[in-house]
Parts: C-alpha cells; structure tokens; sequence
C-alpha cells in the first residue's frame, strides 16, 4: 500500500480538498474553501498546512469565530446542503465562540464543520495559555461544549485518528436525514504530528445523495389519508427546497385543489402569487393560511420539523385533524402524532400525484376568497404612510418592490422575521433565505456573506434591527476585504422591539427592552434616547452608508446603491411598534403565574385557556 508522510493537518486540509457529493447524477466538489482565524492553537498546524499550498481550498479570514461559522452555514443552506466551507480556529475563546453557530447549524438541519484547536493531547505543557483546567476530570476541555450542540464529535488525539474521524464527519455532513453541525477537535501537538497516510484516503472520494424511496405500504397509507379527506392544506417546509420537490408538491396541489401554506424555511419556493399559495403558516404567519388551517382536517406536512411557530404551539389546527408527515427525517416525520412517510420529499410527492389521480377537494371559493383578503392587507401594509415618520413596514414593502427578481433576502430575528414572513413577497426560486430556527440575533450580516459567497452574480439584501447589528457584525468587514457588495438594511427602532411586544402583550411594562441612557433620577434604563449613526459605522468599515428618515429617502438610497460597487448599510430610522400584529395564531409563553400585576395575571389566565385549546402529542 503506497502511503505519504504528512502531518494530521497537512493530511486534513488534503482530504477535504477531495470531497465531492453526487446529486441525481450531478457531481459537484463539497468544500472549496476554509474560513479561519489563526491563533497559537491552529496557526502553525492548520495554518502551515493551508500556507504550503497542493492544494485549491480558498482561504477566507474571518474576524470573528461565532460570525465567519454564521457565513458557513448561510452558505451551506443557500447551496441546498450541497456544499460547506468549514472553520478553523484556535483553542478556548476562538473555540467556544463556534458554539453558537453549531447550535444555529443542527437546529436548522444545516451542515457546518468546525475545526477548533484544542489543549495538548500529550499534557506536558499544561495549563496552556486559554486552557481551562477541570478539576474532576483532566480529560475535558472546553471543546466538550460542541457535544450539546454537534450531531457528531471528535477529539483526534493520533494523527493516525484522522482518518477514521474525517470519514464519520463526511457521512453525517452529505446525510440528509441526520445532518448538522460536525465538530473534529484537534489538539495543537496533534495538528503538527505525522504518519504515513494511505494513498486512498487522501485521493478524490465521492459522496452519493440517493434518494430514499417512498415504500408501497407507506404509499397506500399516506394516499389512504388524502382521499378520505375532504379540506386538507399542504405546510411547505425546507425540505422541499432542500429536495429540489417544489415540482411535484406544485402538480400534486393543482391536481387535487390543495391549497399551500409555507414554513419560514419553506417560503419562496412556490411563487407568493400561485392561486394556492396562502402565504405563511402560523405564529408569523398570515390571515389567509391560518384562516384555512384551522379548519382543515387533514395537515400534509412535507419537509417540515412542525416547530411551535408553524403550529401556533400546537394551538392551530382543529381537533379532529390527521396529520401526514412527508419527511427523510425519522425524527420530523412522527412529529404531531402524524402519519410517517419516511423518504425523500420529491419521490414521495411524485408518487402520490399518481396515486391520488382523480382526486379532489371540497374547497369551493375559500381558497381564492382568503387570498384576495390577505393580498389586499399586504398591499396596504407595504404602502401606507404614517404621520410622524417611516414605518418598518412601508419600508420593508419600498425594498421589497424595488428588489429584482433574482435579489436575494436574508434575515434571521426580531419582528422582521414576521413581518416578511407574512408580507413578503419573493422573486425566483431561492431568493428568500430565513434563519428562523434558531433565530440567531447576528446571523443577519454574517449570513449575508455566506449568501454572497454562494451566490457571488446576484444582489444580496439583508434585513436586520439595531439589536442584531450590534450583537455581530464583523464579517461587514470580510465583505470588503473578499469585494463582496451586501447590501445591510438595518431598521433601527432604538430597541428589541420583537421583545418589547412581547412583554407588553403578556402584560408587563416596558423593562429592558429599549435602548436608553441610565436614568439619574429613577435609576433605570428610562433616560434619554441615545442615536447611533450606523451608516458612519459602515463608512468607518470602507462601506456605503445612507441615513432615511422618509420613504423618499429610502428610496433614493436604493438607487445610489446600485451603482455602488461595494458593501452599503441603509441606516433606516423606523417608527418603534410599526411591525405586523398576529393573524389568527397563539404562541406559548413562560407567563408569571403568580404576579401583583393584573395585566400579568389576565395574561396567564389567557395563557391557561389556550393551552386547554391545544393537543398533546
């Protein structure tokens, strides 16, 4: 057997300059870059392997280890799955600063393979510089954190387990029914040893995505259901893009009059303005979808992991309901105390289009009727003006309306989450690209990256509040640095008004949830108003900034910017409180049980009767 000394690193940055998926006879390479920010723990052992080069993996630094893994999986989520740049860093805080973004990854079945640097496996220099020691067990690391977040984890303390730890890593990244975030914990003394690596494992390998068949009994079950149905609704979760099944949920819904309610990560996949698409499904969801929901008896999930936002915390759907879960994911499929049909959402769909031939609902003029009603609410959403400034609404409807077709939208948290969820309205297939089940407050800006990174040829708009622009937004910088143009609409309402509509709504005042000055007199955080210029923050960066304060300005701005050749921030000051309400939803919270408040008390009290409404699964 022909072997090559090389060191764990060198035979790592090899290997993975290797990986290639195979899609419906489609081969494509699955890493063709590596995100990194060197430090003691993996400059010299990674980043001695990636600076010797044989190899065409692209280096991109990253200024912040929770962002530039944020960038990896937006990148990842817009390539269908299909591609990842993993992210390498340095041990303790350039470690754990990953975590986040693993948590983010597996919550949203996305892949992400982080590198972190890890303590010295043989311990002779310990404590290290950024080594946290544990008393009880000398063994752990702080690396140990990615095991509560890592659909697979690893700890190479041989060069020689390098191989066995890529291999596991490669099949949960290219699976498509148990994939997230992947940790492979390196130790710095371990990045620098050698072994005589096999030829075959360093030599081109091939990763095949088949699709799992759906069975003949699962078939007459799922196809059982249809027919005995008299109003069902399809919920279009992620899946189906990730599936590439947006045909076949089409043809099944216009064959048999099923109308179409979207998940955030199922949105944009059918045309906003198809006659049975109502739109989104649930807490942020719009009147139309949950209208007819509601009183659908048969809920056809297809792709969907039924989070507590898509079934109004399992409020929505009536009580005499069945439920039909399409999904790859054993684990999705059973959700709702559905009916499981485990395989991959396009041969599924394709074959109840053939089985359910001749089949039709009892839906009368209820589709068209609820469409039109809600058409007709977004309309005056995205164009009504309001006295006493911009609301995040007109605004949102002003980009929205002047985004092209092939513009792609990122957001992740806060209102705007709803608000473009219920309003919203996409161009072409993948160009609405939500975070939304982790809702990770920083994605926003550093997703954006991710996106572009993907989709270099096309105009990425990210929506963010002031709350996410301040809580992460270093890879503004990378997008400079790489000649990356975002385009950063940021709506500033001086607060985290999502949160602040919450706590109001549930019955507590106004508390923390505002950005304010230190009040003297009071002692809280009541005081004055403090304005942040965020466009001069971006032109301290090296990119564009606009200040709006009026649609007008807003759009000019939106002009000037397609000339601009690099990243722009649109620093909109919006109206606080000018986001979209709930249509026809509940979502369940933590409300005080006990309180001197009465607005506190009536909010639990409200809380008890709906959950008296709900199912338990």
């Amino acid at each position: 057997m022909k072997r090559e000394r090389l060191t764990m690193s060198q035979a790592l940055v090899r290997f993975l300059d290797n990986q290639y998926i195979e899609c419906d006879g489609v081969e494509s390479k699955f890493v063709s870059g590596i995100f990194g920010i060197f430090g003691h723990g993996c400059v010299v052992g990674v980043g001695q392997a990636l600076e010797q080069g044989g190899h065409s993996l692209k280096f991109y630094q990253g200024k912040n280890e929770q962002n530039m893994a944020l960038a990896a999986v937006a990148y990842a989520k817009q390539m269908d799955r299909k591609a990842i740049i993993p992210c390498v860093s340095s041990i303790g805080p350039g470690a754990t600063n990953m975590v986040t973004a693993c948590g983010c990854a597996t919550a949203n079945r996305i892949p992400l393979l982080v590198l972190p640097g890890d303590t010295f496996a043989c311990r002779q220099p310990d404590p290290v510089l950024q080594q946290a020691e544990f008393f009880d067990n000398y063994g752990r690391t702080v690396t140990d954190a990615f095991k509560g977040v890592c659909h697979y984890f690893d700890r190479i303390v041989r060069p020689e387990q390098l191989m066995t730890a890529c291999l596991n890593a490669m099949r949960v990244l290219t699976d498509p029914a148990d994939t997230g975030a992947v940790c492979l914990a390196m130790p710095q003394d371990v990045e620098g040893e050698a072994y005589d690596y096999p030829e075959h494992f360093l030599q081109k390998r091939v990763w095949h995505m088949d699709r799992r068949p759906i069975t003949a009994s699962q078939l007459k079950r799922a196809a059982s259901l249809i027919w005995d149905a008299k109003k069902p609704v399809i919920v279009c979760g992620g899946g189906v893009r990730y599936s590439g099944a947006e045909k076949e949920l089409l043809q099944l819904a216009e064959q048999c009059n099923i109308p179409i309610t979207e998940t955030q990560a199922g949105k944009g996949i059918i045309a906003w303005d198809h006659p049975l698409n109502l739109g989104g499904i649930g807490v942020t969801g719009g009147k139309a979808a949950n209208v007819i929901a509601r009183d659908a008896d048969l809920i056809i999930g297809v792709g969907t992991r039924f989070t507590d936002f898509t079934t109004s915390s399992k409020w929505l759907f009536a009580e005499n309901r069945k439920v039909l879960g399409i999904n790859i994911c054993p684990f999705d499929a059973y959700k709702m105390d559905a009916e499981a049909v485990i395989a991959d959402a396009r041969e599924a769909l394709s074959a109840l289009v053939t089985e359910c031939c001749g089949y039709k609902t009892e839906y009368t003029g209820e589709i068209a009727a609820a469409k039109k009603e809600w058409d007709l609410i977004v309309d005056d959403y995205y164009t009504k003006e309001l006295p006493g400034g911009l609301s995040q609404t007109l605004a949102l409807g002003i980009i929205n309306g002047f985004m092209g077709s092939d513009d792609i939208a990122v957001g992740s948290a806060g209102s705007l989450p709803g608000d473009m969820q219920r309003l919203f309205r996409p161009g072409s297939r993948g160009t609405y690209h939500m975070e939304y089940g982790y809702s990770n407050m920083g994605y926003e800006i550093n997703g954006a990256l991710g996106v572009k990174l993907a989709a270099p040829d096309k105009e990425v708009y990210t929506f963010c509040g002031d709350g996410s622009f301040f809580m992460a937004h270093s890879e503004l910088y990378t997008s400079i640095q790489e000649g990356l143009k975002l385009n950063i609409c940021v709506f500033d309402n001086m607060g985290w008004g999502c949160i602040e509509n919450l706590q109001n709504n549930q019955g507590t005042d106004t508390f923390g949830t505002v950005f304010r000055a230190r009040n003297p007199q009071t002692g809280m955080l009541d005081g004055d108003d403090i304005p942040v210029d965020f466009a001069k923050i971006a032109e301290g960066y090296g990119a564009v900034g606009y200040t709006v304060r009026t649609a007008d300005e807003l759009r000019a701005a939106l002009e000037d910017a397609k000339k601009q050749i690099r990243t722009v921030v649109f620093d909109i000051k919006v109206l606080p409180k000018t986001m979209t309400p709930g249509y026809e939803s509940w979502w369940r919270v933590g409300v005080a049980e006990v309180s001197k408040s009465k607005t506190v008390a009536a909010a639990y009290e409200d809380m008890q009767k709906h959950i008296k409404e709900t199912f338990d699964y």
